[in-house]
């Protein structure tokens, strides 16, 4: 059953109130959090919306009553149903909307309590990576490896993921993820089980991450009430932190018969939006009292197994992920190129946008090579580099990263590729693609195995007017043959902050610099910026001033109101916790800022290499301006072309989408998770 969340609840009201497309987007932009706290009128009128209006008022007043709500039935895809006889002699079926698809029009509650079969099947996009990983490995001469093939236990491996260079890798990828590992230094493959499992909403509200890191590190002694129970919790230093345990727990100390031990289980299941898991409290407690145990241990046990209710882990579940951990690690490690690859061809999935995905490739020693029509397939491939000194492979990213352009459009550009293109006019008549499409490679700048620039690259596209009806009648086309190219006049060199805004806005990522790098000498340096790739030299404690764009905001409902923010600059990301206080204090910045700067004190975990760094904000800039700067090329244009009536960029036409630079909360999005 999925309920109204505040952001859904205010959408679904301001329609019904018939409240404009634009007030509707600014109220739904300025809820942030997760239940009815998202209503604080304070945070309306700040951002300019009157919340005493008649009929905003209304429909803040009905969004918070609508949060939480029952909004739809959702479907599980993966869903099997099975009986023993005709399945629908048993159940009503109905007919998807997919072709060839049936639903069951039971709730799975329902198919539980008849007794009746059912088995998910979890479709996770990390094994569409881990697949076309495996297959680059074995197409450039590697071995075909599978799942169960890849070398097992491995210490450079487990020596990564202890420095937390797990951008991209399954689920250790996450803020609180990343923290962990320097923590936990996972040596063998039951650490990550741990690691997989421990950093969940129910062991942290249980209560159960800091006694085992405690225990892990020798600082508090390994104890067990009972030898019973140790034969329950010696693996998890005893701790419980899978639900296997928790049901164990039950019937040994409690006294629960295995049937009501398999009813706390299924009350303690993930995604139940309001649990029953309190009913078991007095029957397990008292249960453990009459077995001999203290109270207070009673009392912990049953709260950690009660935090299971929001969030936990069964063992098996966790060790089958630990597996796709260890292997998407195993690939990053020893085939870097490969798998930032397979990242960005199964896009969009994890974390980081391709952007991050590419710096990270880059720092570690992969030659990126920018998407072109006369080397690039649809998806990201491996080229050899002919440096002796670098054996490993360069990526050339796949046309599939160029903003607008379809599968259908680059597959006609690859099949008539032959032995390669020499000009735009031969790449229309031989590949007939549309004037848009060649209009979109060159505006990502595919053009550099013709020696031509995005601009220059443009103005070809432009002659070709067949699809351009709009072109057709002006008077610089109007006398050209179909398919000819007007003479290129002298076009201006684009600055390299224009060159960086283009890239961004047809490839979501530049090779050539990051923003960060061309206006960190005019950014406000009182107090000094400290690049983020610095940070590590920093003294624990002391006072910082960092600036990047922001990559992602997260909320996580166990986090009690704390915002954890990550920026990117040239130099490598940093970690932000913002409080709640301060959140108060610069909601806007913190909602809507791109571009910011972040004064706080710098803790440090670990040490070196293990270190984890994070910054507790102080107070928060919005230098989300500044980064209009960098797509004003005035000072590229010569005298000649720098008249009045001159557009800044003249080889856009007058198409909407070309009426304004584009906007830089398009071209960086950060990941908002609530």
């Amino acid at each position: 059953v999925i309920c109204y969340r505040p952001k859904s609840a205010i959408r679904d009201v301001g329609k019904a109130l018939g409240l404009s497309q634009d007030v509707v987007a600014k109220l739904a932009d300025t809820i942030w959090g997760w239940g009815r706290d998202g209503f604080d009128r304070s945070h309306f009128r700040a951002a300019g919306i009157d919340p005493d209006s008649p009929r905003v008022d209304l429909a803040l007043r009905l969004a918070r009553e609508l949060a939480g709500f029952p909004r739809h039935l959702s479907q599980h895809v993966g869903g099997f149903v099975i009986t023993q006889g005709r399945l629908d002699e048993i159940v009503p079926i109905a007919n998807a909307a997919m072709a060839d698809r049936t639903v069951i029009e039971w709730d799975k509650d329902d198919l539980d309590a008849l007794g009746i079969l059912k088995i998910d099947v979890l479709a996770l996009g990390m094994l569409t990576c881990i697949r076309k990983a495996l297959d680059l490995i074995a197409r450039h001469g590697g071995p075909r490896h599978t799942l169960a093939s890849v070398p097992r236990e491995v210490p450079a491996v487990y020596e990564m993921l202890s420095r937390a260079d797990s951008l991209g890798v399954f689920q250790v990828e996450s803020r609180a993820q990343m923290s962990m590992l320097p923590r936990l230094k996972p040596k063998c493959f039951y650490d990550l089980v741990i690691e997989v499992a421990i950093v969940r909403p129910g062991p942290i509200q249980g209560d159960m991450v800091h006694p085992y890191l405690r225990r892990r590190e020798g600082s508090e002694p390994v104890e067990f009430p009972s030898p019973e129970l140790a034969i329950v919790l010696g693996k998890t230093l005893g701790v419980p932190l899978f639900q296997e345990q928790a049901m164990r727990i039950a019937i040994v100390a409690a006294g629960f018969e295995p049937a009501e031990a398999d009813r706390l289980r299924r009350a303690m299941a993930t995604f139940r939006q309001a649990g029953d898991i309190h009913s078991f409290e007095t029957k397990f407690v008292d249960g453990m009292l009459r077995n001999g145990y203290a109270q207070d241990f009673a009392m912990r046990c049953f709260k950690q197994i009660e935090g299971f209710g929001t969030y936990g882990f069964p063992e098996s579940h966790a060790a089958s992920f630990a597996h796709l951990v260890y292997v998407s690690a195993w690939i990053k490690c020893f085939h870097p190129a490969v798998f930032a690859a397979a990242l960005i061809n199964s896009q969009p999935m994890g974390f980081y946008a391709p952007a991050q995905i590419v710096r990270d490739a880059r720092e570690h020693g992969v030659e990126i090579r920018a998407p072109d029509i006369n080397h690039s397939l649809w998806d990201c491939t491996l080229e050899p580099v002919e440096a002796a000194a670098d054996p490993g492979p360069a990526l050339r990213l796949g046309l599939r990263c160029v903003k607008g352009l379809s599968e259908a459009e680059a597959d006609k550009l690859i099949a008539a590729r032959g032995d390669g293109y020499r000009s735009i006019a031969e790449i229309a008549r031989r590949a007939g693609l549309t004037g848009l499409s060649l209009d979109r490679l060159a505006r990502a700048d595919c053009f550099g195995s013709l020696a031509l620039t995005r601009r220059a690259a443009q103005w070809h596209s432009l002659g070709l007017t067949h699809d351009h009806p709009e072109l057709a009648n002006a008077p610089l086309f109007a006398r050209l043959p179909l398919g000819a190219t007007p003479d290129a006049p002298r076009l201006p060199e684009m600055s390299l902050g224009e060159a960086v805004t283009d890239d961004y806005a047809a490839l979501q990522l530049s090779l050539r610099a990051h923003p960060l790098e061309l206006l960190r000498s005019s950014l406000p340096q009182n107090p000094p910026l400290i690049p983020a790739g610095r940070l590590a030299a920093c003294a624990d404690g002391s006072s910082v001033t960092v600036a990047g764009l922001v990559l992602v905001r997260q909320q996580p409902g166990s986090a009690k109101g704390v915002i954890f923010m990550t920026l990117e600059d040239e130099t490598g990301i940093a970690n932000l916790i913002v409080w709640p206080k301060i959140f108060t204090r610069f909601r806007a910045t913190v909602l809507g800022g791109r571009l910011l700067r972040a004064r706080g004190r710098l803790q440090h975990q670990g040490v070196s290499p293990n270190l984890v760094i994070h910054i507790v904000v102080q107070s928060l800039d919005d230098l989300s301006a500044d980064l209009d700067r960098l797509s004003k090329g005035a000072d590229s244009f010569e005298p000649a072309l720098a008249r009045a009536d001159e557009v800044r960029n003249p080889t856009r036409d007058n198409r909407p989408e070309f009426k304004a630079a584009p906007h830089w909360a398009d071209l960086f999005p950060s990941r908002d998770f609530h």
